[in-house]
């Protein structure tokens, strides 16, 4: 073999190996990276390509959906036949945001309080930017009253659903925003482009509610 055939071939194994080492490299270097969620497009929300951040039915979850409405009901029913007024709810208003998908559970900004009128507004702002018409208004105000009664603290008390839209698991709002554990406007991004994705609009979510239980 030529000395020039050796060099070359030295030459091939050098930018083969050295390319596959810095694939490798790269690789090792994204899975320890610290996870960030940065905000997804309008065109992104209403595809919902796939991952945590689908649209598309997810059997296991909705599952776990069905089986939280039907606990609730039985303890609404055992409640109800043992004469207690208990004001029994099937969400409970947080203290510490819960943590899940590489996010710890967090405190809530020191000073902060929910306010459902002011999420309500961020809500009725962002329906035309989602493309919603006014007209989508009083559905999406009785889904997430019905959901979360508005506070971006609530979790389900079965299915462990969190924030405004009851997202399950509640790590699937990091998709709109990295602060999705304590800000309104993160959770309310991720539910309007969830609803788009899966319902086509808040009317089409809120008619599933209505016959189900959940959305």
């Amino acid at each position: 073999m030529s000395p020039k055939r050796v060099i070359g071939i030295g030459l091939a194994a050098v930018v083969v190996l050295g390319g596959g080492g810095y694939t490798a490299f790269r690789a090792v270097e994204n899975a320890n990276a610290p996870k960030t969620a940065e905000p997804l497009s309008l065109p992104e929300m209403g595809a919902l390509a796939g991952g945590d951040f689908s649209a598309a039915a997810d059997p296991k979850t909705d599952a776990l959906k069905e089986a939280a409405v039907q606990a609730y009901r039985a303890d609404k029913l055992k409640d109800a036949r043992s004469g207690a007024k208990t004001g029994f709810d099937w969400v409970e208003v947080k203290k510490k945001a819960p943590g899940g998908n590489g996010f710890p559970p967090a405190n809530f900004p020191p000073g902060s309080t929910p306010s459902p009128g002011s999420n309500k507004a961020i809500a009725r702002s962002m329906l035309a930017s989602a493309g919603f018409g006014a007209d989508q208004w009083g559905c999406l105000e009785r889904l997430w009253q019905k959901e979360s009664g508005w506070n971006e603290r609530a979790m389900n008390r079965y299915s462990g659903a969190y924030g405004i839209p009851q997202s399950l698991p509640g790590s699937k709002m990091a998709s709109a925003g990295a602060d999705w554990q304590y800000n309104a406007a993160t959770q309310i991004k991720w539910g309007l482009g969830y609803i788009k994705g899966r319902y086509g609009t808040p009317c089409g979510a809120w008619g599933h509610s209505q016959s189900t239980g959940w959305y």
